[in-house]
């Protein structure tokens, strides 16, 4: 248990010292701010109380940031270790290789967990001054936080396996940074495409729902902007978890974190440093 602590505060402190992370989680507070400002007025307009409109619009900002900031914690993580040469040194002391990698894991878990706790605190806060919450709201906040959360470990769990399958740490930027634009942009542009030459037929009706929720990001974006006050302006997007249990998002979204740590583990188990 020693070891394992140590290697997550070994990891804290080295995060605090990562320019890109502190410059992601910066993002996150300024856009908080900025959308919080601009719902101001949407509030108003739809008739709806302020955090509605800016939970709406946090859900959109997380869906890109919050796997990037997991990938920039976790593409170095195995492969960084490889070329310093602290794999080998590491492994030569009393400590498995499931305590290792666990240890990354809780510390990069509480590094998104503090920084997405900083921009929706402060979105927050600033709603409930510039207008009312109410308490479905706050419940939607928290959801939000949550799922955001699960999210980000999925992508950590992705990003140590890109790690260990490059054991380079340039090579693993690059692919991590593919990752993130395929999960969060070309896969539902892909999936928009062929909606497009389908024209509702069987993969309209039947493929599309399923395949949206397989997508850690969709899913995602789906627990989130349904059942909110602004539901009018997210129908063309979720029209088709009619067709889905109601379950599936949240399964899905609990799923991704273990199979992705589980897929990690797989590959970190056979590297030999």
């Amino acid at each position: 248990m020693n070891a394992f602590v140590a290697i997550a505060w070994h990891e804290i402190l080295i995060a605090r010292r990562n320019l890109w992370i502190v410059i992601a989680s910066g993002l996150m507070m300024l856009f908080a701010v900025i959308l919080t400002l601009a719902g101001s007025g949407a509030a108003d307009s739809f008739g709806v109380d302020q955090l509605a409109i800016v939970v709406t619009s946090l859900t959109t900002l997380s869906v890109y940031l919050v796997p990037l900031i997991a990938l920039l914690l976790a593409f170095d993580a195995i492969a960084g270790e490889i070329e310093r040469g602290g794999l080998s040194l590491t492994l030569t002391y009393p400590l498995s290789r499931a305590s290792f990698l666990a240890g990354k894991s809780l510390a990069h878990i509480l590094i998104l967990a503090f920084a997405l706790a900083l921009g929706y605190a402060l979105a927050g806060v600033l709603s409930f001054w510039l207008g009312s919450v109410q308490l479905d709201s706050l419940s939607a906040l928290a959801k939000l936080y949550g799922s955001a959360l699960l999210l980000g470990a999925t992508f950590l769990g992705l990003g140590y396996t890109v790690s260990g399958l490059t054991r380079r740490t340039s090579s693993a930027a690059g692919l991590a940074m593919c990752l993130w634009l395929v999960g969060v942009v070309v896969y539902d542009l892909g999936l928009l495409g062929v909606l497009i030459v389908d024209d509702g037929g069987f993969f309209t009706t039947t493929l599309f729902p399923w395949l949206l929720v397989a997508n850690p990001a969709d899913a995602f974006r789906i627990i989130n902007l349904t059942g909110t006050e602004v539901k009018l302006l997210t129908d063309g997007f979720v029209s088709g978890k009619a067709a889905l249990p109601s379950s599936a998002p949240l399964s899905a979204i609990l799923i991704w974190p273990f199979a992705a740590m589980a897929l990690a583990w797989l590959v970190f188990r056979r590297i030999e440093p």
